[in-house]
C-alpha cells in the first residue's frame, strides 16, 4: 500500500482544479495544435508537430499522475487537528534563536509545500524536525547549512 497523500482541503481543491483544467482545456488546446501542425504537411521536418506531441505527452502524463495521487488522498480534518503538538496541517510560530526572529510555518504534505507562502513539507528537515513537539519546546534541527535552534511559541490550526 502506498503512503497516503496528506492534503488540506485547499490542497485537494487545487489538485482537482488542475486535473479538470488539463482534461477539459489543455487536452483540447493540444489536440488543436496537433491538427494545425498536421496541416503543414511533411512531418519529418515539422517542429510544430513534434512540440505539440511532446506537450500532449506531458499533459497526459500529468493527468495520470494527478489521478493516481487523488486515489490515495487523506484530507486533513481541521476540526480534528490538535494544537497540543506540531502535526501536519497546523501552523507553528517559532523563535529562531540564532537570527532572533519569529517565523510562522504551516506544516503540509509534500505536494502542497510552498516556501514562498511559508508552507513547509512534513518531509523537509524543518517540518520533520518540528513534528511531535509542543509549545515551549526548544528544538534543534539539522539542516544542510548547519543546526537551527527554534523555540516553539504557539501551535494553531
Amino acid at each position: 500500500m502506498a503512503k497516503p497523500l496528506v492534503l488540506t482541503d485547499e490542497g485537494l481543491r487545487r489538485l482537482e482544479n488542475e486535473l479538470e483544467e488539463l482534461k477539459t482545456v489543455k487536452r483540447k488546446e493540444v489536440a488543436e495544435k496537433i491538427k494545425v501542425a498536421l496541416s503543414f504537411g511533411d512531418l519529418s521536418e515539422n517542429s510544430e508537430y513534434d512540440e505539440a506531441k511532446n506537450e500532449q505527452a506531458f499533459v497526459e502524463s500529468r493527468i495520470s499522475q494527478l489521478e493516481a495521487m487523488l486515489k490515495n488522498v487523506q484530507v486533513l480534518d481541521e476540526e480534528e487537528l490538535s494544537t497540543d503538538e506540531v502535526s501536519v496541517g497546523c501552523r507553528v510560530r517559532v523563535y529562531d534563536q540564532e537570527f532572533e526572529e519569529e517565523l510562522t510555518y504551516q506544516i503540509v504534505g509534500s505536494t502542497e509545500a510552498d516556501p514562498n507562502e511559508n508552507k513547509i513539507s512534513d518531509e523537509s528537515p524543518i517540518g520533520h524536525g518540528l513534528l511531535g513537539h509542543r509549545a515551549g519546546d526548544i528544538v534543534e534541527i539539522e539542516v544542510p547549512a548547519g543546526m537551527l535552534h527554534f523555540e516553539i511559541l504557539e501551535i494553531t490550526k
